[in-house]
């Protein structure tokens, strides 16, 4: 069990890294053959050049200005100048928005901390509890809930605070939808034109044997959306092609790489192995090898481009639909279109760049049982995991790794030793367990079938909180408990085990603190550095650069990465809910975690990061929720401490306590949710008005041509086979069709051998 000499090593450990994290970036920030690592952003907005070019050779890589180091934290103070409403302009609404996660864990512990050290320290402090009963603890437990004795009175301050937090808390979050809310509707309102504003994705389209797919949604919305429907674009089964064009991609950066080799020195033509990995096989030419493997390729690739432009079986039942208005494309995302609810399934399309290409050629009947599957395979990770959260909980167990290496005994009992096993490698060995673990749960939301980045994102992320939750909380301190109280276990009846574990749980406060120092003090001060991004955008600058266009291809600017980033932060709030009223000595670690990264990331968001899409936000009504979910697990694990410490009956005076945050949740859902779900009528319609007054000659149907083009095809020769159809006059009265089976003429139908009355006699008989 860490102590207070633990706690200090760990933290003396990684505010050393940070602050080592720190100075080097602020010193390789400066230097001009690092600019576009750090500076991403502005390169690609064309904002900023290469200091490199011009003047002396030195200064094109090593900044010689002795002045510029003198303000070495000057990216501090720069980062919070920039304003909101500039920093929507700039990054978008989903980053500033984002940012306004660390703001709300400032303002929820800040004034937490302050109470509950005024309060609840001094009247846990003032008793010898745990000094009488033969369980392992050490000082910090002394501040925690566990040294208050079994039934006492002082139970009340800890009731009252954890109303007080509740409350607080609420009034936060509620306060916070409030202002996010409106940020998205004004976002919404003055954003400027987009595809997606105009275009639904229809799924699942129901086959016709008379017309083809494109056919068959074209003939759909003109009767049934007459005035409103303005194109189509139907979806391309493209995965195959995609491939090809990545591994062209990659051959292309091979062949420049023993290009440029080559030119460094034409006395020896390069070579390479055709084997596995480059390691086996026969030795040949490496610039002829990959310039007639991209030749093979491009050869497949012109054979599959035709395939798919004359194979009908390549275009998948689905469709982008475009409308002449943002409300005629609001009326049909949100409405249902026909009878059968299985079939002409409509919702808003994607933003061109957060189109998930590959997914959208999964039919729609699989992803029940992809999706079922996938809730499986889940379980068993989750299942699984336990054994690594239970071997990361036996390090901070030094009598179990002396059970296990006993030669190593003198070694382990060094002060020095001992307090690095129990306060610094728990942390960094369960984040190192964790380093994979996005990566594998962004795989299972993809197989899932999910059509846009964001929404892959979005389901990831409440995976990975779910996964941290039962194994990271729950396994850490079951596993951790039974470990270090196995022989208080052992040696009492059973009716003292439930108080024990009352005793044990707020003790693993220690073990949590090592995390939140490793991950969220050295972890966030990593990620400013941007060590991995610096070290391949230099290989590749050295190895395949030969263009500027080729530079700004290596930098690699990155993004938020809302699915692995966003889940860390909740559990940072479940930790310090659960923790305030049981051991408050926690809460400081998790403030400077909260103001670290909101420096840290609102930097990264001016001047790195460039967001793969923008979704406005609609990511909050998921923050708001698990928040939401970390206080009524508080409030329940508190209620359930306080049961093993004799204080039963203020059990209905907690009661309260969940039921009214689940009703604030409700509250909360059904009056600000709306506006991150459907798009109000009223506002699309004013939009369209003004627009519609601003620019009344505006081609939309020309501007939306090509927005939905699968990107292996754009660019290309062919573009316009792939274009959204042409548009029908809208004057036309009957809707041309292939269809045997139609409605509007008087063909008869080849499946029921019956005449079908035309549009104009349906008309007159509704007339009459």
């Amino acid at each position: 069990m860490a102590t207070i000499e633990d706690i200090g090593v760990s933290a003396a450990i990684n505010i050393l890294s940070a602050i080592i994290f720190l100075l080097a970036f602020a010193f390789l920030r400066l230097q001009p053959i690092n600019d576009r690592v750090y500076f991403p952003k502005w390169y690609l907005k064309g904002a900023r050049q290469s200091p490199s070019h011009g003047g002396a050779f030195v200064r094109k890589f090593v900044n010689l200005d002795m002045r510029s180091y003198l303000k070495f934290l000057s990216w501090m103070p720069a980062a919070l100048q920039m304003p909101e409403d500039e920093l929507i302009s700039h990054a978008g609404l989903d980053s500033a928005v984002y940012l306004r996660i660390y703001l709300i864990g400032l303002k929820i512990f800040v004034p937490i901390t302050i109470l509950a050290f005024v309060v609840l320290v001094p009247v846990n402090w003032t008793n010898d509890t745990l000094e009488g009963m033969k369980v392992e603890h050490s000082d910090i437990d002394k501040l925690s809930i566990s040294n208050i004795p079994f039934g006492s009175k002082r139970f009340i301050a800890h009731l009252v605070m954890a109303y007080a937090f509740t409350f607080w808390t609420c009034y936060v979050l509620l306060r916070e939808y409030e202002i996010v809310s409106t940020m998205r509707l004004r976002f919404l309102a003055s954003e400027k034109r987009r595809p997606d504003q105009f275009t639904v994705l229809v799924r699942n389209i129901p086959p016709d044997p008379d017309e083809s797919i494109g056919e068959l949604a074209e003939h759909f919305f003109l009767v049934n959306h007459p005035d409103h429907y303005l194109t189509q674009q139907v979806v391309y089964n493209a995965n195959k092609l995609a491939k090809m064009v990545k591994e062209k991609k990659k051959m292309q950066n091979w062949l420049d790489y023993y290009q440029l080799k080559y030119e460094r020195n034409t006395t020896t033509r390069p070579t390479v192995k055709t084997g596995f990995l480059g390691c086996f096989g026969s030795k040949v030419d490496a610039i002829e090898h990959y310039t007639s493997e991209i030749e093979r390729i491009e050869k497949e690739e012109a054979e599959e481009r035709e395939k798919i432009v004359k194979d009908p079986k390549s275009v998948v039942p689905a469709a982008f639909v475009s409308f002449r208005s943002r409300w005629g494309a609001a009326v049909c995302a949100q409405t249902q279109q026909t009878s059968n609810p299985t079939v002409w399934l409509t919702e808003w399309a994607p933003e061109p760049r957060d189109v998930y290409w590959d997914n959208l050629s999964i039919p729609i009947v699989h992803l029940t049982v992809r999706r079922l599957i996938i809730a499986v395979a889940f379980f068993f990770l989750n299942f699984f995991y336990v054994i690594p959260i239970t071997f990361v909980q036996s390090l901070a167990n030094i009598e179990g790794i002396e059970k296990a290496v006993p030669f190593l005994k003198p070694v382990i009992e060094m002060d020095t030793i001992k307090s690095f096993i129990q306060g610094f490698l728990p942390g960094i060995a369960l984040k190192i367990f964790l380093i994979l673990l996005p990566s594998i749960l962004m795989f299972m939301s993809k197989v899932e079938g999910l059509t846009s980045v964001s929404s892959l994102e979005r389901r990831s992320a409440s995976k990975y909180y779910i996964f941290l939750f039962f194994n990271v909380f729950l396994g850490s301190i079951i596993a951790g408990s039974a470990l270090e109280q196995l022989q208080s276990y052992l040696h009492q009846s059973a009716n003292q085990i439930p108080r024990t574990i009352g005793v044990a749980i707020p003790m693993k406060a220690t073990f949590f603190i090592t995390y939140v120092m490793v991950d969220g003090w050295a972890g966030v001060a990593g990620e400013i550095l941007r060590l991995k991004p610096l070290v391949i955008f230099h290989l590749k600058n050295f190895f395949l650069v030969k263009t500027e266009k080729d530079r700004e291809e290596a930098m690699d600017p990155g993004s938020i990465g809302f699915d692995s980033n966003e889940p860390q932060i909740q559990l940072y709030f479940l930790l310090g809910l659960v923790y305030a009223v049981v051991t408050p000595f926690l809460l400081p670690f998790i403030l400077i975690f909260f103001g670290l990264a909101y420096v840290v990331y609102r930097h990264q968001i001016i001047n790195v990061y460039n967001q793969e899409y923008e979704s406005a936000a609609a990511f909050w009504p998921s923050v708001h929720g698990r928040i939401i979910t970390a206080l009524i697990i508080s409030q329940l694990l508190f209620l359930g401490l306080l049961s093993t410490k004799g204080a039963g009956q203020s059990t209905p005076v907690l009661l309260v306590l969940p039921v009214v945050t689940f009703y604030f949740h409700k509250y909360c859902k059904n009056r600000y949710e709306p506006a991150f779900v459907e798009y109000p009528l009223q506002e699309a319609m004013r939009k369209d008005t003004l627009e519609r007054a601003r620019e009344p000659g505006f081609d939309l149907k020309t501007y939306l041509a090509s927005a939905y083009i699968h990107p292996v095809f754009k660019g290309d020769d062919d573009d316009e086979k792939f274009s959204m159809a042409d548009e029908v006059e809208a004057d036309q009265v009957l809707v041309a069709t292939k269809r045997q089976s139609r409605r509007n003429t008087p063909v008869p139908s080849r499946h029921n051998g019956s005449e079908s009355p035309s549009l104009p006699e349906i008309v007159n008989d509704q007339r009459l």
